[in-house]
């Protein structure tokens, strides 16, 4: 295929716009914004590159090719045709999903199987619904895309998260919500209630310019596209000793004790030990810390989520007045779906963010200005 083509970095619906700042600040400043992520032009380097570094992104897809397919017998020639083994491997099973919309082609399993038929008989691949590469067919207006996931396992899963609790925040919509937050990675960050530690986790990796991938395995490792020399050197490259030590702490707390195991082991795993700081501490008990003030940000429990809703408000109350009589200077960050639980708070909240789909439901990121 060409050594150029569309690299489409998935984001949560609703944090586009922070993902295409994240992927601009990476070096890709033609970036663009489309509905459901953003879209590069690059070569297989760069798709190793934004997988590796890319905090923000669900996954990385590769759109390898397209064509025009009115009815099922031209897909099935066409699809036979198209030089599978350019990128794909014989030695190395796959998995097709396809979608339809507004196409002559309407029926997604009827399109699936010919896809699956002309990969397999051509290629000779195995091909079942548990293959290890994935392949996404859009037919969409009568257009067949077809592109590639490079990622395997939703990018989210760092290699690193063991313990987790209930409901836990996941590692890219905690990046994107930082970044939303205003964080940058030159403030402290503290989570009053930081379940497995996630976003205290996050915003330490971004002080000392960690890449997000370094510890997991990723699906471009099993394409023909992949040069394990190349990536090995690449790789060596961003994962060279951190030698921007940051002078700041990274603190959670929780009422939970289990919750302050988890978040501590995480920690240590990610390499961040020496940033992060976990208490065991109930809400009330919240002090404000020494030096500079920075970002409070909290992904609480509510009502359709963990917990009695009477209760819930009782501690966002708690919570707020703690926020209004301590930390003076810092902004508020909280990531809920309810929003008479935020006015419970009695904090000057702003305007807040889009909806964004997480565990089910939709949560707005409400933020203030720095508190007097």
């Amino acid at each position: 295929m060409d050594t150029s083509f569309e690299i489409f970095m998935v984001a949560p619906p609703g944090l586009e716009p922070q993902l295409r700042q994240e992927v601009q600040g990476l070096g890709y400043k033609a970036a663009k914004q489309v509905p459901g992520g953003v879209t590069v032009e690059g070569g297989w380097p760069d798709v190793w590159r934004l997988n590796l570094l890319c905090r923000g992104a669900t996954r990385v897809l590769a759109r390898i090719g397209e064509f025009r397919a009115f009815h099922l017998a031209q897909l099935d020639k066409r699809s036979r045709k198209f030089p599978w083994a350019e990128v794909l491997r014989p030695d190395v099973s796959i998995r097709v999903e396809v979608t339809c919309k507004k196409s002559k082609i309407y029926h997604a399993g009827a399109a699936k199987q010919r896809i699956e038929k002309a990969i397999a008989e051509t290629l000779g691949a195995e091909v079942s619904d548990k293959g290890q590469v994935q392949i996404k067919a859009r037919i969409d207006d009568n257009l067949v895309t077809f592109s590639v996931d490079t990622s395997g396992e939703s990018l989210h899963k760092r290699g690193h998260k063991a313990a987790v609790g209930k409901a836990p925040m996941r590692e890219t919509l905690a990046a994107l919500f930082l970044r939303a937050a205003g964080f940058d990675g030159r403030e402290p960050v503290l989570d009053p209630m930081c379940g497995s530690g996630t976003f205290v986790i996050e915003a330490a990796e971004q002080a000392l310019g960690l890449s997000a991938g370094r510890a997991r395995r990723f699906s471009f490792q099993d394409l023909v596209t992949f040069d394990e020399n190349q990536w090995s050197r690449a790789k060596a490259e961003v994962l060279a000793p951190v030698d921007n030590l940051s002078d700041l702490t990274f603190r959670g707390s929780d009422r939970n004790e289990g919750a302050i195991a988890n978040s501590t082991a995480n920690a240590d795993r990610a390499g961040v030990a020496m940033l992060t700081e976990f208490t065991h501490a109930a809400v009330s008990d919240l002090q404000r810390p020494d030096g500079p003030p920075g970002l409070v940000i909290v992904n609480p429990p509510y009502g359709t989520r963990i917990g009695n809703k009477k209760l819930l408000f009782a501690l966002h109350g708690a919570l707020g007045e703690v926020l209004k009589e301590r930390f003076s200077g810092w902004r508020v960050g909280i990531v809920t779906s309810d929003a008479a639980l935020v006015r419970a708070t009695g904090l000057p909240f702003l305007q807040p963010g889009p909806p964004v789909p997480h565990g089910g439901l939709k949560v707005k990121l409400y933020q203030t200005a720095p508190l007097p």
